[in-house]
């Protein structure tokens, strides 16, 4: 995985962060990752092509909060999400992990290991979840 610094979005990170946020909010999303220093984003690259990318914010130095998950939609199911928070939470000595999120993701986070809480309807018609990991 490769850290993202550059201020310049590439294209392709722009398509995978609209996987994960609203492609209204992929900008300013990217701004804060270049510029917050509480926050990182990463990607994976497979010959050339960028498969997929994560992007955290650390609320201190053992906890952090996933901001952002996508993987191409050619490229689930191969573990590849679950290898990058694996990288995170060891790359950053990270005890433990957030993310709320919609009823698609529940079953990836559920299969890591993280507690899944329902958040109940928090957008008109959306149900949203709470997803949280302790790493042991």
């Amino acid at each position: 995985m490769k850290e993202i610094t550059s201020t310049v979005m590439n294209p392709t990170i722009k398509k995978q962060l609209s996987y994960a946020t609203l492609e209204k909010k992929v900008n300013e999303e990217y701004k804060k990752y270049t510029y917050l220093p509480s926050r990182k984003l990463y990607s994976i690259e497979v010959n050339g092509e960028t498969i997929s990318c994560i992007g955290v914010e650390f609320l201190n130095s053992k906890k952090a909060v996933i901001k952002h998950i996508a993987v191409l939609p050619k490229e689930r199911g191969k573990g590849i999400g679950s290898s990058m928070l694996r990288f995170l939470c060891k790359k950053h000595d990270i005890h433990s992990v957030f993310a709320e999120t919609d009823k698609e993701a529940v079953n990836f986070y559920s299969n890591f290991g993280f507690q899944i809480t329902s958040l109940g309807e928090k957008y008109l018609g959306v149900e949203r979840f709470l997803c949280e990991f302790k790493v042991k």
